[in-house]
């Protein structure tokens, strides 16, 4: 069945409302919001403007063209470099030739106009001498089809017929520049090119036309290839798919198994996919040829590494598990040959040899990285490829990248230096945390601090309305990929079993368990109905087991080691008179986690506790009856009791969400990674509270 034809979404009055940089964003945005067209992060733009020159008032011709990283779909005005074109141009003069490729990259900031501190992609001379104003560079899974095809520049002639033009893989840079110059000025019938294993360029001198273009050439490689297949796709199937609550649960035990083996050295996010692009390519019969050739487009395998991992799986669960040890010794085995054999004395010492893509046939993909997002972007990098291998070899014979050309990408010295340059990962980055009542104003602290210092977050909550508004506002601040809300009642077994269930899904496994979840109560001993009384002991202190054991199960299983960290109280360590439920319950809660660090020392699973104290603001348990109580015990009003508490502690000073958080980071956190069965009081001091 044929996927939906692009839509042409230029809207001529929102275009003639912009200058011509607007327009040239309005048309880069609209390209990138549809993945058929450029993958995230893939591609550039440009237009020629006129300008006027800061420093001599003239007239002078700026290439506004996509700086260095950044994604056209999403990118704003700054994501553009900005370069005098006459300039660039006269930088032909300096060129040595292939093997001084390199040292162009470093002339680029000098052809800076009005001082813009957006760096210059290695794309900039390839938009940069097109004799046109605009010019657009993507990775339509189309194009890249016939572009990965054997005969790649024979099918590109038979499908534009002379209307694009066709140059061999070559690494982008300054020569491959001057290689595209020299076919649209000798060939000015040519909109565009096909780049061999690459991509697509197109031009014109209009915007709107530029845009239209770009989207009838991809359409036209679609409609092609779509009447060209042959059928069934990959061969047609070796393998059925499970059911899809039977491949979610094979992932979810798949997921912290391999995250466990691979994330050693430095946590992992993963990501699952069951796609029907991928369901398609892991059960066919091409999987164990088409898998082993790699990607094609530099964009595809720098997200995706050399090639993935297929784990075979014939029913069995277990034995797939215990077969992990050698697939990823294998794996990793391969990728140090390939880089012994590609390697040049000057190469960057060998990265990770673990996989990003694995594929199980019957199941999906997963995808693991250093963060949630690029563990997700590499999958959908990976249905890109499928695409592109199912077109090409559904019309001729798949080409991936060449495995020397491959490494030159991988380990190129500018690659490696954009690397170098780029921020210290976080404390916590790719950590993923699970914080029960992580809607309310303590459990959102926590999450936030977590968040703050790299962490992926599940907050579990049993209020949806007060959990949906927590992950949409973390959504907004930390991005979407790094939050989840999991509705869940603490006290249901089979609610919590699948809140855990649920976060190896979508983030791999766990390293953080936050107990926080609570309530209040207050009541004379006599007065204490055995209903108050089991309210309290259901939550606070089986529903702290219940979601303890879960995480402490799942951390074990994946050998990483791990912090829990309950949520207790001042009352779990000095007797409160009229609160013997809520006190007996907080003392279990630092009790079971003595017992559970006592356990957990030896797979490297710590357990600490964080006793705060009168924590009124934002907690939904200082709200109604037990306000009304506390302020009626201490005959204050219940505006006062703030004060109140604040004048009560040694230090004179009140505790506020943040300061829990605070606490609850040191003990997730490596700060403490020598520290376990102990309890921390954050009370602005309390002397009954003090530790004996």
């Amino acid at each position: 069945m044929a996927s939906a034809r692009l839509a042409d979404l230029w809207d001529d009055a929102v275009a003639n409302s912009l200058d011509e940089p607007g327009k040239l964003l309005y048309r880069s945005n609209l390209l990138g919001s549809d993945l058929r067209i450029t993958n995230f992060g893939g591609g550039n733009t440009s237009a020629k403007v006129k300008a006027t020159d800061p420093l001599t008032r003239q007239e002078v011709t700026v290439l506004w063209v996509k700086g260095s990283g950044g994604d056209i779909g999403s990118m704003k005005l700054d994501g553009f470099s900005t370069l005098y074109l006459d300039k660039l141009e006269a930088l032909k003069g300096l060129y040595r030739g292939l093997t001084h490729e390199d040292e162009m990259v470093g002339y680029l900031p000098h052809c800076t106009f009005d001082l813009n501190p957006r760096a210059a992609s290695i794309d900039t001379p390839l938009h940069a001498f097109v004799p046109k104003i605009h010019v657009d560079h993507v990775h339509p899974d189309a194009v890249i089809a016939i572009a990965a095809s054997r005969n790649a520049e024979k099918l590109t002639q038979e499908i534009f017929g002379g209307e694009i033009g066709f140059l061999p893989w070559q690494r982008p840079g300054f020569d491959l520049g001057l290689k595209l110059s020299k076919l649209a000025t000798e060939n000015p019938h040519l909109t565009g090119v096909v780049l061999g294993g690459h991509g697509l360029f197109t031009w014109d001198d209009d915007a709107k036309a530029c845009y239209q273009l770009t989207l009838r050439i991809i359409q036209k490689a679609a409609d092609w290839l779509e009447a060209k297949a042959s059928k069934p796709a990959f061969e047609g199937s070796k393998t059925t798919s499970l059911p899809a609550a039977e491949r979610a649960a094979i992932a979810t035990r798949l997921m912290p198994e391999i995250r466990g083996r691979i994330g050693k050295a430095q946590a992992k996010s993963g990501h699952f996919t069951d796609a029907p692009e991928v369901l398609e390519f892991v059960n066919s019969n091409a999987l164990d040829k088409l898998a082993p050739l790699g990607t094609s487009c530099p964009d595809h395998f720098l997200r995706t590494k050399i090639r993935p991992l297929v784990i075979p799986f014939a029913g069995d669960i277990e034995a797939t598990i215990a077969s992990l040890d050698g697939l990823i010794e294998a794996y990793r085995a391969d990728y140090a040959a390939y880089y012994a054999r590609c390697k040049h004395a000057d190469s960057p010492a060998m990265r990770d040899p673990n996989a990003v893509i694995y594929l199980v046939p019957g199941v999906g993909m997963l995808s693991f990285a250093a963060d949630k997002a690029t563990a997700r972007i590499a999958a959908e990098f990976y249905v890109n490829a499928i695409n592109v291998m199912r077109g090409a070899s559904g019309v001729d014979t798949y080409v991936g990248l060449p495995e020397q050309e491959a490494f030159n990408i991988e380990y190129w010295l500018l690659e490696e230096a954009k690397l170098q340059r780029m921020p210290k990962p976080k404390g916590l980055a790719g950590r993923t945390a699970l914080v029960t009542g992580g809607a309310g104003g303590i459990g959102r602290a926590i999450a936030a601090r977590l968040m703050q210092e790299g962490a992926n977050a599940v907050l579990a909550d049993i209020d949806q309305a007060s959990l949906d508004a927590a992950v949409a506002d973390f959504g907004k601040l930390f991005g979407k990929d790094r939050v989840r809300g999991i509705a869940m009642d603490v006290t249901d077994e089979a609610s919590v079993i699948a809140a855990f269930e649920e976060t190896a899904r979508s983030y791999g496994g766990i390293d953080i368990v936050v107990n926080n979840a609570g309530i209040s109560s207050a009541a004379a001993v006599e007065d204490t109905t055995l209903e108050l009384w089991n309210r309290n002991i259901s939550i606070l202190a089986t529903g702290y087991f219940l979601v303890a054991r879960e995480g402490y199960r799942l951390m074990k299983n994946e050998g990483n080691g791990g912090s829990l960290v309950f949520i207790a109280s001042k009352n779990g360590v000095s007797a409160s008179a009229g609160a013997s439920a809520y006190c007996t319950a907080k003392a279990a809660e630092i009790h079971l986690a003595r017992c559970m660090a006592l356990e957990g020392a030896p797979h490297g699973i710590r357990v600490n506790v964080v006793n705060p104290d009168a924590v009124l603001r934002g907690s939904k348990i200082w709200q109604g009856e037990w306000r009304q109580q506390r302020a009626a015990s201490n005959k204050i009003g219940e505006d006062d009791l703030e004060e109140f508490y604040r004048k009560r502690s040694l230090l004179q000073r009140s505790v506020y969400p943040e300061d829990i958080a605070e606490a609850v980071y040191f003990f997730a956190s490596d700060l403490s990674a020598k520290s376990t069965g102990n309890f921390l009081n954050v009370d602005a001091g309390n002397v009954v509270s003090f530790t004996r």
